[in-house]
């Protein structure tokens, strides 16, 4: 019995009544000569598939952890249990309940999941990665824990990170981006990840090079805001549902339902990318209480009328972070980190031009070797 993440007997009890968010920040392991992942896919666990359809035809491991351990892997999917004999069955989904427009009434509870969370964090040293946004404020100011930002000197996010660790008078270091530290950690993700799309590595690579830093200066633990876009509209294209042709969905509640949906895929992304620099992430704003809290919100709190995104979280967050803090937009970490700008000038640089299809992807392709 091998689990991540979890207490075997809180695991047990979720299979046996069906309770997809029954107090935990996420597992995924073996439980009872079977396989489990919980329903946002907040820790990956990976299967072996092998070329004849069946997954007992060598010796090697059947499942891991680490997708680099086995032949053939594929990523249990999200809220899936999976016995011994491959049988795969979906033993959680994820709650849909009735809207709640009454705006104290949902902040109030969102605070009182946060305090949850904070409750439940490790009882070990923690770092944290600090952009100046809401989200990583509120984790700041949850977490006893020094702040790290990577960007390129001229970034937003470089700046954004310093005026809000004023405010807040929290220590800060800075983590500078230099194109050597992206040609030499490239290979390292899509190895951790096994992703060479240039998405994927442009958000992993200031996360990673943060993370890196983090291990160094001898923490075992970083400390994300992962989820709270998702989980309470933190995209543009959320806020312009039904206009937005990336959403599907007819309604900003509908659209952040489509966002949380893709959290499985993001998340085996970025903790495959933390790891692999050598660190635990710790997701506060992920936490079942938090999600329990955030599913309920109508579309006027995830949005107001003025267009200002995660209105509910703003709120809540404002009894730990300073209001200008709370309030503040950020921009994608790929972005504001100009990770995705500097990247996208070494591949011109190498000779792979913007008139190629997938420009970027054939030079992070080209920093791999055997690829």
């Amino acid at each position: 019995m091998t689990l991540d993440g979890a207490d075997p007997a809180t695991v047990r009890h979720a299979v046996e009544t069906g309770d997809p968010l029954p107090g935990t920040t996420g597992f995924a392991g073996e439980l009872d000569g079977a396989l489990v992942r919980d329903v946002l896919g907040r820790r990956p666990v990976f299967v072996d598939d092998y070329d004849d359809g069946s997954d007992a035809s060598n010796d090697g491991p059947r499942w891991s952890f680490d997708p680099t351990a086995l032949d053939a892997p594929r990523s249990l999917p999200a809220g899936v249990r999976r016995t011994a004999d491959g049988r795969e069955t979906q033993a959680w989904s994820l709650p849909d309940p009735e809207p709640t427009t009454g705006t104290d009434a949902a902040v109030a509870d969102l605070r009182d999941a946060i305090r949850e969370s904070a409750a439940s964090l490790p009882d070990a040293p923690v770092a944290v990665a600090f952009s100046g946004g809401v989200d990583s404020a509120l984790v700041a100011a949850l977490v006893d824990g020094p702040c790290y930002v990577a960007g390129f000197p001229d970034s937003h996010d470089v700046e954004a990170a310093r005026s809000a660790a004023d405010a807040m008078g929290v220590d800060l270091t800075v983590v500078e981006l230099t194109h050597d530290a992206i040609e030499r950690a490239v290979p390292e993700i899509v190895a951790s990840t096994g992703r060479t799309n240039a998405m994927d590595v442009q958000i992993s690579l200031p996360l990673y090079l943060v993370a890196e830093r983090v291990a160094a200066d001898g923490y075992d633990h970083l400390a994300v805001g992962q989820g709270a876009d998702e989980l309470f509209g933190g995209y543009a294209k959320v806020a312009k549902a039904p206009e937005d042709p990336r959403v599907e969905a007819e309604t900003v509640r509908g659209a952040v339902r489509e966002m949380v949906r893709s959290l499985p895929g993001q998340l085996e992304r970025d903790v495959l990318s933390l790891r692999g620099a050598g660190v635990e992430p710790v997701a506060p704003l992920l936490h079942d209480a938090v999600v329990e809290a955030a599913l309920p919100l109508a579309g006027e709190l995830l949005v107001d009328d003025d267009g200002t995104r995660k209105r509910a979280l703003r709120l809540a967050a404002r009894e730990w972070v300073p209001e200008a803090v709370a309030s503040r937009e950020k921009k994608a970490v790929q972005y504001g980190s100009l990770a995705s700008r500097e990247l996208d000038r070494l591949a011109r640089q190498a000779g792979y031009k913007r008139r190629m299809d997938d420009h970027v992807t054939k030079y992070v392709e080209s920093l791999v070797p055997g690829e």
